[in-house]
């Protein structure tokens, strides 16, 4: 049973505290002291912190811990792991005594903790990811308060929906027959209806592989859809609750789009089947292609390696045929009229749900000042090279971006350009995800259904299922205010 701690209230008084002194205005780029980051190191501490479970399974956490420890060693620092499930609930467990002094988790959950004062405010200004780290990627961990701007998290990099794809299943022919424009990049990772085309071509000749296969029910990736066709979470830059846009602009367009991916699928893609199949399946070949995101690459790529391995490869060659043959690349492009068959149509880019992953601290640490520095440790320049080394992930730092280049700089580039939609920073998003998927999961299997009892028969129907979309999260955002 977990014990209440009687200072509950002086803890929430000092919060309280750091909101009014401490921040930073996204307009004068300040940055002001405070009496919980002093910059006074705590001494004789242990930060508990939590990591995702990626980045423990891959050994990258270790190497992060050992390698600070023997750094801040002769001040009497150290950080071990929180040892805690990377979703601990910080609102309940924090006052009680329990939970990490450093979390790293999405910008929506960061946010959410920060709204409710269980996350602090950070001086970000003293950190030496400050200036170079993309100002998008900050605004994630924006916060109002009292009329000003704080930041509640250090970004380390960006989440977004990347295309998974073997490049030794590739037609023997393809420069000649998949290369219209010639210019060395296979059509069917460049356009939605060449992949389409070539799903079609691949399960023909041979019904156990498929070609894009993907889990259409989930609003992390299917949302994407909708938002380039003029669809949106909420207005005012996802802060207005009482604007909610899935059934905005063209989004019906977008809702079409997934049933014609799904046309080439089987029903695996109406639930959550293939998240966890797509590793083993695209490293068997049962797969050519599918969708997720940048910090499951070496996921992909040991399961590659795997495969090849069961083949007769040695360790070492299976791995280097592995990352010669996993190509992690951006989305392709979608025509602008909504149908995948029209290839006179203007290709558009294809916009997805997105997010910043970085660190916070929780208010409820006691080395407030030791969890900073841990986290300006974490987010220098050498340290996230090796966490992009190791993990595969898209940086925020420009500097380590331009260092790296290739799908890096893309991505980077797509968050700059608002390709990539943030999740909401606050915590009305969480209402968006059932009402969605229910709908997600309704149009693919529709397309499973019989003639005559399809439910959604022209985009008008698919509007109007949007819109009940948009009414059911309204509701559930405001019936109780």
């Amino acid at each position: 049973m977990k014990l209440k701690v009687i200072g509950k209230i002086s803890i929430l008084a000092i919060i309280g505290l750091c909101l009014i002194a401490c921040g930073r205005s996204t307009k004068n780029k300040s940055a002001n002291g405070n009496r919980i980051f002093n910059g006074k190191l705590e001494k004789n501490v242990t930060i508990k912190v939590l990591e995702n479970d990626t980045a423990i399974s891959k050994g990258y956490f270790s190497e992060l811990i050992k390698a600070f420890n023997e750094e801040y060693a002769d001040k009497g620092i150290k950080a071990v792991d929180a040892n805690t499930d990377q979703h601990v609930d910080l609102a309940n467990d924090g006052p009680y005594g329990y939970g990490p002094d450093v979390l790293y988790q999405a910008n929506d959950v960061i946010m959410k903790y920060a709204e409710k004062k269980h996350v602090y405010p950070l001086p970000i200004k003293t950190l030496d990811a400050y200036k170079t780290t993309s100002e998008k990627a900050w605004s994630a961990f924006e916060i109002q308060k009292y009329g000003k701007t704080y930041i509640c998290g250090v970004p380390v990099n960006v989440q977004s929906s990347m295309l998974y794809y073997r490049k030794d299943l590739l037609p023997a022919d393809w420069k000649e027959r998949w290369d219209k424009n010639k210019n060395g990049i296979p059509d069917m990772t460049e356009t939605w209806s060449d992949l389409v085309k070539f799903s079609k071509e691949r399960h023909v000749a041979n019904s156990s592989q498929y070609g894009y296969m993907e889990s259409l029910y989930d609003t992390y990736f299917s949302s994407g859809y909708l938002f380039s066709y003029g669809g949106y979470i909420f207005g005012k830059k996802n802060t207005d609750t009482k604007d909610i846009g899935f059934a905005k602009g063209e989004a019906e367009k977008g809702a079409k789009i997934i049933q014609q991916l799904a046309a080439v699928m089987n029903e695996e893609s109406i639930d959550d089947t293939i998240k966890t199949s797509a590793y083993s399946k695209l490293g068997n070949g049962t797969y050519f292609a599918t969708m997720s995101t940048p910090d499951v690459y070496s996921t992909f790529l040991d399961e590659l390696k795997k495969n090849y391995e069961s083949q007769g490869q040695s360790s070492q060659e299976a791995e280097k045929n592995a990352k010669a043959n996993l190509v992690m690349t951006t989305l392709p492009q979608l025509p602008k009229s909504g149908d995948l068959t029209d290839t006179k149509s203007t290709l558009i880019p294809t916009k997805s749900m997105g997010g910043v992953n970085g660190y916070a601290i929780s208010a409820y640490t006691k080395a407030p000042n030791a969890s900073l520095a841990f986290i300006n440790f974490a987010t220098r320049y050498k340290m996230i090279v090796k966490r992009y080394e190791k993990l595969g992930i898209v940086p925020t730092r420009k500097d380590v971006v331009d260092k790296l280049g290739g799908i890096s700089k893309d991505l980077y580039s797509n968050l700059e350009k608002n390709n990539i939609i943030l999740m909401p920073s606050i915590s009305a998003v969480s209402q968006i995800w059932t009402p969605t998927q229910t709908y997600f999961a309704d149009i693919t299997k529709d397309v499973f259904r019989p003639k005559n009892e399809k439910k959604y028969k022209s985009n008008k129907d698919l509007k109007d299922g949007l819109s009940n979309v948009s009414k059911q999260i309204s509701d559930a955002i405001h019936t109780l205010e």
